[in-house]
């Protein structure tokens, strides 16, 4: 792709907005970034989940740009080690505990978010190449999603993989002016394991974009970044939502910046998302528990990680930030069960 045509496509993302990135970010002022870190309670149950004195610790900082923010942050177990996406740069950053951070990857298609599949292998849903894709060991790449009914994907967003090896991915929208060969609904995908199937799960959102299950899997929450609330969906035995039960899950609409984005749930069931003013805990039914004020104008995802899945790791625009936690997060990749 020759450097004008690249710049031509990124013109267009921009004019779309990114959600998660730098349009929408439901009233950011200047004053906010100087806001001093805290974390509020707004339940009694917050404590059983994280201690509000807890420290709020920058990590890395001086990332993003117009193209996008920081985003999806994976713990790499195994290696103990965190990776994140620089949109703007379409570079794949390397947190390690103590070291600090790295360039590990150059030239990412713009990727967004990340998840693990059963087989631990990294998948990634790219903006660039509108597309969700799968690394192999040998270094290939194999293709999961790139179009749905014979339409060009619009911008998958994010990814998660279910325990039976089910993919589901967001596709929050491309182009300022979409073509005549691009999907026109804004929705939630489904992909079976064997990358055999692909189907529209959700198809009533405006701005799908984060996406998460609870832990018994039988509910898949989205965040709507244009309408500023998460929705959940109780999902049928062959993994399709039931879209009679679509619901507002949580509106985390506000008159502080943020929006909801990425999102990740705890073992306990509790859900953590951004939104106006900062980083959500909220019970599952939806109750806000706390807030994580981190001084910045958007929380873009979630990851949690350490050894005991304990330290909640989460990216704004610019920088990745931790916090630790008592209730351990959903181990990635999710653990295969038992039928």
């Amino acid at each position: 792709m020759s450097a004008s045509k690249r710049f031509s496509r990124r013109d267009m993302i921009r004019l779309a907005g990114s959600v998660g990135g730098l349009a929408i970010t439901g009233g950011a002022t200047s004053s906010f970034a100087q806001t001093t870190k805290k974390i509020e309670s707004m339940a009694p149950e917050l404590g059983n989940i994280i201690a509000t004195s807890e420290p709020i610790l920058e990590l890395a900082t001086g990332y993003g740009g117009d193209i996008g923010p920081a985003e999806g942050p994976l713990w790499m177990s195994e290696g103990r080690y965190l990776l994140f996406n620089d949109i703007h740069t379409a570079r794949r950053i390397k947190y390690t505990p103590g070291q600090g951070a790295s360039v590990v990857m150059e030239k990412t298609n713009e990727a967004n978010g990340l998840t693990r599949d059963l087989q631990g292998r990294i998948v990634s849903a790219e903006h660039l190449t509108r597309r969700i894709v799968r690394y192999e060991p040998d270094g290939s790449v194999t293709v999961i999603a790139n179009s749905f009914q014979g339409k060009r994907l619009l911008r998958p967003n994010d990814v998660i993989v279910k325990s039976d090896g089910t993919i589901y991915f967001t596709d929050l929208g491309g182009p300022a002016v979409p073509e005549q060969w691009d999907v026109t609904v804004r929705g939630v995908y489904r992909v079976s394991p064997d990358l055999g199937s692909m189907s529209l799960v959700v198809d009533d959102m405006v701005g799908p974009n984060g996406i998460a299950l609870s832990p018994d899997e039988r509910i898949l929450y989205v965040s709507d970044s244009r309408r500023r609330h998460v929705r959940a969906y109780d999902l049928l035995p062959n993994g399709v939502a039931a879209m009679d039960t679509s619901r507002v899950f949580a509106d985390l609409n506000g008159p502080e910046p943020g929006v909801p984005d990425g999102m990740k749930v705890d073992t306990l069931g509790n859900v953590y998302c951004g939104g106006s003013g900062g980083l959500y805990i909220m019970d599952s039914k939806g109750k806000k528990l706390g807030r994580i004020v981190h001084g910045q104008a958007a929380t873009t995802n979630v990851a949690f990680g350490g050894d005991d899945w304990k330290t909640l790791y989460f990216t704004s625009r610019s920088t990745l930030f931790s916090v630790n936690v008592k209730t351990a997060g959903m181990p990635v990749p999710a653990k295969k069960r038992s039928v």
